[in-house]
């Protein structure tokens, strides 16, 4: 490995990520961190950590400048951003340049390119890949023309940025006016950029993304597909692969798609091509996700690859260790523990833990940065842990991630725990047979509330 030092862009859970694989690399780590995370368990793990800024991210963790100077005061050969914060800001990537540090992630060419989704659409449109029947960037005067043209319901979506922000449900015509103005200024809030477009809604809709990879020599790995249809407010809580939607050839279709987009676009390192599955198969384009995912460890668990290893490998300008479809065995399931309410519509809710001991046995995974007594923050995203359980066919797998939810022991904060259980033993997931708009639908958080107030009684 090139790099003897490499500056973690990022805190919590994706920070100890990388640490730990930077460490198996035989590769020093510095890390950031704000007056907020100073006794975070990413600040101990490091071999060196800098003080950034106050808690506020836009004062510490989003300050180029600021994470420029720790890296090049430092020593760091080169800089990996995790997911958020700048993990996909093309002038970030770019001042790592400019600074001769190396950005762990796709050029900021690419990055700016598709991190505009309507541009993304023109693009991916050019490539062939199949799209969501949608509107360029439309004014407040054009949105209602526009919705009447697509038919209800339509997406109102934020053309920049991501994460759920600056998204709004329309399903009759008088509402479109008040989710146009909702979503543009939640949108110049969340990225600096109001500017919104509109989507044909599939409904029912599944979400699925496959993960790619791809070296600077033209190589490109497709490492498989993950469900991610269990969301609230548009942002994954369970995620698995493979997908039950999928065929065998809708599998293969949708990874040839992903390559050749990513070969369309000259796409280098990471990266994750979401597509909406319709009720008759059918899979539409809705955007790149150019970083690593929070999801990431779904995909490791099913093809024993390192997505993270691979990152610093392309970053070093060396080859993929394989190319082409990365083999898999088994099946995974992802549940994200995050320090929020559902019966109060998942309010975020920081705050000391009491206790956290997470579960132990066979196939069981934590990806976590808290410990007990661990202060959360009330700056940043509420994501405590992610459990994820890998068994060799997908019955096994549920029942392992539900074992292992009954062991998860967390108090002093309501999480997600209880939710996700609910969710796993249902008899819709069981069978497969699920969409985006699961939890809409099947309300688990009254019965969840009364399994949260269990598990933090213990």
């Amino acid at each position: 490995m090139p790099f003897s030092k490499v500056l973690v862009a990022n805190r919590g859970e994706v920070a100890v990520r990388v640490i730990r694989a930077l460490h198996e690399l035989d590769v020093e780590a510095v890390a950031v961190y704000s007056q907020a995370d100073e006794g975070s368990m990413h600040v101990r793990m490091a071999d060196r950590a800098i003080c950034i800024g106050p808690p506020a991210a836009s004062e510490s963790y989003l300050r180029i400048p600021s994470v420029i100077a720790a890296a090049t005061t430092t020593g760091c050969d080169a800089v990996h951003p995790g997911w958020g914060f700048l993990a996909e800001n093309p002038a970030f990537a770019e001042a790592c340049a400019d600074n001769d540090l190396v950005f762990v992630g796709p050029t900021p060419e690419v990055m700016a390119r598709m991190g505009n989704k309507v541009s993304a659409r023109d693009e991916m449109g050019a490539a062939g890949v199949p799209l969501v029947p949608g509107t360029g960037p439309v004014t407040v005067g054009e949105v209602g023309r526009g919705a009447d043209g697509l038919g209800y319901p339509v997406l109102v979506k934020a053309a920049a940025g991501g994460g759920g922000k600056g998204m709004r449900l329309v399903s009759v015509p008088d509402e479109i006016g008040s989710a146009y103005a909702m979503a543009a200024a939640e949108a110049e809030a969340a990225f600096g950029d109001g500017r919104l477009y509109l989507e044909k809604a599939i409904v029912p809709a599944r979400h699925v993304e496959v993960q790619v990879l791809g070296d600077s020599r033209g190589g490109i790995l497709t490492v498989g597909e993950r469900e991610c249809s269990i969301q609230r407010r548009h942002q994954k809580l369970i995620e698995e692969s493979p997908s039950c939607a999928l065929t065998p050839e809708t599998r293969e279709e949708m990874e040839a798609t992903a390559e050749r987009a990513a070969r369309a676009i000259g796409y280098t390192n990471a990266g994750t091509f979401e597509f909406l599955v319709g009720p008759d198969g059918s899979f539409y384009f809705i955007e790149l996700n150019a970083r690593l995912q929070v999801e990431h460890p779904v995909s490791e668990l099913v093809t024993g690859i390192d997505l993270v290893h691979e990152q610093l490998r392309v970053a070093a300008d060396e080859p993929l260790s394989q190319t082409g479809r990365a083999p898999r065995r088994g099946h995974a399931i992802e549940v994200r523990v995050n320090a929020e309410d559902p019966a109060r519509d998942f309010m975020p809710m920081p705050g000391r833990l009491e206790r956290f001991r997470p579960p132990l046995g066979p196939g069981v995974r934590v990806d976590t940065f808290v410990e007990d007594g661990a202060v959360v923050p009330p700056h940043y995203d509420s994501l405590l842990a992610k459990l994820i359980a890998w068994a060799p066919d997908r019955e096994l797998a549920l029942a392992r991630c539900l074992r292992a939810l009954n062991e998860f022991e967390v108090t002093g904060l309501p999480t997600t725990i209880g939710l996700a259980a609910e969710v796993i033993r249902s008899e819709a997931f069981a069978q497969g047979e699920y969409s985006t708009s699961y939890l809409e639908k099947h309300s688990p958080a009254e019965a969840s509330n009364s399994l949260l107030l269990g598990s933090e009684a213990q």
